[in-house]
């Protein structure tokens, strides 16, 4: 198995915290966003194998022995080319995990997803509501479409959603290819179409949700590995500081338990 982390972005909403380091080295009560993912993968017997894709102050990542990939255009570009950078270490063969670098989730939600014998496998929360009524006062604002059909395969995600109904599950930004399609995987970014827009944004620039949603309408099975909660998503500093005093105070324990 091969494990790529995203961490090129430069975390502009959890400024002051990212002045001086990448998003995902901001700790979490004590632990940086990014070995607490590490200290789940181990749980599960994921020890090699693990890339980490920096950019932004990568100087600053401690990786713990992982791999480094840099992505030296990361200021002007997004998810996808960051995964990219990293193609040579998606190996045909070899069951392909790809985390972003500012979620960090229980060993329970990473085995699920390891579990998932799908070609395309998409961790999802179906009790995101009650996670992001933490995070804001309208859940609906900062959610993402996420609809499946009757065998539980994705056919949306990413949209911006006009109503609950729309938003199933939320997608937290944890993917599992198969080993037998990670060739084709890889085949499928190659043969886009780099002068389209893809919901809206260039090619450099555009969303994972656009690229998996291209998948998804070029026929390929996508999964949806549904969990209740078991993770986080840092995004800012006031949910930065709001879940460090929940961690304290023993709160955070029932929407995610820390590995450290």
């Amino acid at each position: 198995m091969r494990t790529l982390i995203l961490a090129a972005g430069q975390g502009t909403r959890l400024r002051p915290y990212t002045e001086d380091r990448p998003k995902c080295m901001v700790a979490l009560a004590g632990v940086p966003l990014l070995h607490r993912q590490m200290a789940a993968m181990r749980q599960c017997g994921i020890t090699d194998g693990i890339t980490v894709i920096g950019g932004y102050r990568s100087g600053d990542l401690d990786t713990l022995g992982a791999g480094l990939v840099i992505n030296p255009e990361y200021a002007s570009t997004n998810m996808v080319r960051t995964l990219f950078c990293a193609q040579d270490q998606m190996v045909p063969g070899e069951d392909l995990v790809i985390s972003y670098g500012d979620i960090i989730y229980e060993p329970g939600v990473f085995q699920s997803l390891l579990d998932c014998e799908a070609p395309v496998c998409l961790a999802a929360d179906r009790k995101w509501r009650r996670l992001w009524q933490l995070r804001m006062d309208e859940p609906l604002d900062d959610a993402e479409t996420f609809r499946m059909n009757e065998k539980g395969l994705v056919i949306e995600l990413g949209k911006k959603p006009e109503s609950y109904d729309q938003v199933e599950a939320q997608y937290m930004g944890l993917i599992k290819v198969r080993a037998d399609h990670v060739q084709a995987f890889k085949d499928a970014f190659l043969a886009l179409d780099r002068s389209r827009l893809y919901d809206g944004k260039d090619f450099d620039n555009m969303y994972m949700t656009s690229f998996i949603q291209h998948l998804i309408d070029t026929g390929w099975p996508v999964k949806a590995c549904l969990v209740s909660n078991g993770w986080l998503e840092v995004d800012t500093a006031e949910e930065l500081e709001a879940y460090s005093e929940m961690a304290a105070d023993g709160r955070l324990d029932s929407y995610c338990k820390l590995s450290s």
